[in-house]
């Protein structure tokens, strides 16, 4: 039975596991509405309908429209964090290049470990009752370096409360797209340098300092084996020069590149740039193998002073920090 309007929003419901939304989908579950008019809008937008904020489109309502009442001023700050990370999907290439996402919710974690040798790495023929060789993962030696980052949102009630919402939230996922770019340069700090348990990644060196070949790139494949070399990393002057090779001249590549802007190498690798990138290297990976991804909690808006204070001071933060699980399944070329 739908009980959307029946709900008292509390701000201690941004404590719980799941946040706001994961408090109001135990109250008011989406399952509820299949085969209605409200099918596919999950807790929160209901309670956006239930108070008539429209939040983008040329009706967008003004900010004010939120602090109404209570129950729907406590529904602001969850706004403002899907706003935020609505910003950091659009900007965020890290899903190119993560395997694997973990959700904790301390400060601490340890990540696993399995470094098989060449011997290990085929699988033998195992006779009739002998002994099947084992692959041993165990957990790295140092913690995972989690880093905090965020923006302050500084601004009174009176400045924004005539503001349309969907003009609020073009500031909003600007916010979520430096945050998403300061993650980058995080993971690629990994990927070059290792994520302090001595497993920076190996150089293969180019044929020529300072030029990129297709020989170089060739090279970079085979020294990735047994991992796939399916993603490229790249800083702009590197970027420069791959695409100005004859062998990315080709008509399949151009087309792909002016109908989609999406760049792919002549290895079949995916090609992303990577402005962050200051060490003059380019990075190749197998995506599924070589980078973990550990987030503390998602972004997080602190809901007392947007909620009590109306928007004087909030800060909005979003904590991670990455390990490498393969440590061969990524290497440089300079």
């Amino acid at each position: 039975m739908a009980n959307f309007e029946n709900i008292t929003i509390e701000k201690g419901m941004y404590q719980g596991k799941g946040g706001l939304t994961g408090a109001l989908e135990a109250l008011d579950p989406s399952e509820n509405y299949v085969g209605t008019s409200l099918e596919g809008l999950d807790a929160f937008s209901r309670q956006l309908k239930r108070y008539d904020i429209r939040v983008s489109g040329r009706g967008s309502d003004c900010v004010e429209k939120f602090f109404q009442t209570s129950n729907s001023a406590a529904l602001f700050p969850e706004y403002v964090s899907r706003a935020v990370f609505q910003g950091m999907e659009r900007a965020d290439i890290l899903p190119n290049l993560v395997a694997t996402v973990t959700d904790i919710e301390g400060m601490d974690y340890r990540s696993i470990v399995s470094a098989p040798s060449e011997d290990d790495k085929s699988l033998k023929m195992v006779s009739e009752g002998a002994y099947i060789p084992q692959t041993t993962v165990k957990t790295r030696e140092n913690l995972v370096k989690l880093h905090k980052r965020g923006r302050m949102l500084v601004a009174s009630y009176e400045a924004l409360r005539f503001q349309r919402l969907d003009l609020f939230t073009v500031t909003l996922n600007q916010i979520g797209a430096y945050i998403a770019r300061a993650q980058l340069k995080d993971a690629i700090d990994v990927l070059l340098n290792g994520d302090g348990n001595n497993n920076a990644a190996d150089n293969v060196a180019v044929a020529t300092s300072g030029t990129i070949t297709y020989d170089d790139l060739v090279k970079l494949w085979a020294n990735m084996s047994p991992y796939e070399l399916n993603t490229i990393l790249a800083p702009t002057a590197e970027m420069q020069k791959i695409l100005a090779l004859t062998q990315m001249q080709d008509a399949k590549a151009g087309l792909d590149f002016q109908g989609t802007g999406k760049m792919v190498t002549p290895l079949g690798a995916s090609l992303l740039h990577a402005p962050e990138m200051t060490s003059g290297k380019v990075i190749g990976l197998d995506k599924n193998c070589a980078l973990e991804m550990v987030q503390a909690g998602g972004v997080v808006t602190d809901y007392d002073k947007l909620i009590d204070r109306q928007l004087e001071r909030a800060a909005i933060t979003c904590t991670a920090g990455f390990a490498k699980i393969f440590t061969e399944a990524a290497k440089t070329l300079s």
